[in-house]
């Protein structure tokens, strides 16, 4: 036994694994609607093969005779055993029940979603959240980990429940205070008009090409959910449209293109191997918000988007740059997540991380799941939920089984804000790039900093390493408050 064989036998389980996530992208882009069920066995089929090669006993047998050649092949038998440890705790059972009813359980979702029946989708929530309990109480098994931190650590390596808390409990203060003092002032005009579909995906297209989306390893498809799926050399993005609101197709684009450069983006020596990705979705996060909201809405590049659907002619109600601006940042409160503006897109976090951590300790019930909901939206954005596709519906997460997932997007901004400060002071002359729509410094910055080293370190280490100091959520609370405060002439 040699660490040779447990690095071959890993690199086949890595690209059976990248098999399982183009079933998974097939299935929310290409996939024929009956066809649901059939890719559900699919999928648990394949989950059990993967779960029988990630729990092979040999692997504790050449963990021990492992002696890695250097500081990357120590980082992958880091992953390795920890990955082993992990899944050696689930029952195969468990984990190919968990796959085949999550991927049912997104369609399922998808139809209450439409219909905005939340009953359609209880049954099979219910169904979700008790194997995913299940699941916590197996990975928590015999160590001091609570149910919640055990799902957490599958998307955010030592981050606790706790902790994430106490940050979101240092953050609310500031966010309430900094929305109270937006909302009392005059509101800038909005965007308005229709914009086909074929005009938004022309533009979309170039704002993918813009921030450095590699075409040749790479496509854009509709969904209904926006993502992005794979690695290394086959990174696909999806958007969707509304052709009343470019904006959520053009800013939906760029989020999926920061993923995809982390992705696309990894030294090819990685590939196939543990480090051949994204170290966590919190480090995930932080590319995707820096590329949408610190350079894609900025004064300077929105200024380059208003020339770019001018140019394509677009009937745009807004006639100036600094209004368009404006306008791309305008802060209002609104039901839906993933077109919320800046200063209230970690309220709505806030909201879930909660939600979730009661339904996995057993402190809420999934039957009472859309009114708790209700009463907390209220509570925070001061507006009544009108339907469930605007409230506990509207995120597909839940559906497949992504609990601990929610955190980290805004991880992944505050992440973003200690970066964006440590690259605005490398690149002075920023601004002027971005007003001709050349994003290359910031995004040769990112890939030459962070994205390239995949996941050699650990989750925090990879975003000081990068930026140069610790992390927190200071860097992003002043930049919210410094670019607010300007927007809205406080």
């Amino acid at each position: 036994m040699s660490t040779a064989d447990l690095l071959a036998f890993q690199r086949e389980t890595e690209a059976l694994a990248q098999i399982a996530g183009r079933l998974g992208w097939d299935r929310e882009t290409m996939m024929p609607r009956g066809a649901a069920a059939h890719r559900a066995e699919e999928i648990g089929a394949l989950e059990g093969v993967l779960h029988a090669r990630r729990t092979d006993p040999r692997i504790a047998a050449w963990l021990d005779a492992a002696v890695p050649a250097d500081a990357a092949q120590a980082a992958q038998l880091r992953h390795i055993r920890r990955d082993y440890a992990r899944h050696s705790r689930i029952p195969a059972r468990l984990a190919q029940e968990l796959a085949r009813l999550t991927s049912l359980a997104q369609g399922i979702w998808a139809e209450a979603r439409a219909r905005d029946d939340v009953a359609h989708f209880l049954p099979t929530l219910h169904q979700v959240v008790a194997l995913k309990r299940e699941e916590a109480a197996a990975l928590a098994d015999g160590s001091n980990t609570g149910l919640y931190d055990a799902l957490l650590d599958d998307y955010e390596p030592g981050a606790s429940a706790d902790w994430i808390a106490g940050v979101f409990g240092r953050m609310r203060p500031r966010l309430v205070a900094l929305r109270e003092r937006v909302l009392a002032a005059p509101a800038p005009e909005p965007l308005r008009g229709e914009y086909p579909a074929e005009q938004q995906m022309r533009i979309a297209r170039d704002l993918a090409t813009a921030f450095g989306y590699d075409w040749t390893r790479g496509r854009l498809d509709l969904a209904v959910h926006p993502f992005s799926s794979g690695s290394g050399n086959d990174v696909r993005i999806t958007t969707r449209v509304n052709e009343a609101d470019p904006f959520n197709c053009f800013y939906s684009t760029i989020h999926e293109v920061g993923h995809a450069a982390y992705e696309q983006n990894v030294d090819q020596a990685f590939l196939f191997t543990p480090l051949g990705r994204g170290v966590s979705m919190g480090v995930h996060e932080s590319q995707s918000r820096s590329y949408e909201n610190q350079l894609g809405r900025s004064r300077a590049f929105t200024g380059w988007l208003f020339r770019r659907m001018q140019a394509e002619g677009c009937a745009l109600n807004l006639t100036s740059p600094e209004a368009f601006y404006r306008a791309v940042n305008r802060v209002q409160p609104g039901f839906i997540r993933t077109e919320a503006d800046e200063v209230h897109y970690n309220l709505h976090i806030m909201l879930r991380f909660d939600l979730e951590r009661a339904l996995i300790a057993g402190d809420l019930a999934v039957a009472d799941l859309e009114a708790a909901w209700n009463d907390r939206f209220l509570q925070d954005f001061g507006v009544m939920v009108d339907r469930p596709s605007h409230g506990m519906l509207q995120d597909v997460h839940w559906s497949v089984g992504l609990f601990g997932y929610f955190p980290t997007y805004s991880l992944g901004n505050i992440y973003a804000g200690c970066l964006m400060k440590a690259l605005r002071a490398d690149l002075p002359g920023l601004d002027a790039d971005l007003a001709r729509g050349d994003t290359s410094a910031a995004t040769g910055w990112m890939r030459d900093r962070l994205q390239r080293f995949g996941a050699l370190r650990e989750p925090r280490a990879t975003v000081a390493h990068a930026c140069g100091f610790d992390p927190d959520e200071g860097p992003l609370l002043d930049y919210l408050d410094a670019k607010f405060a300007d927007l809205y002439r406080l």
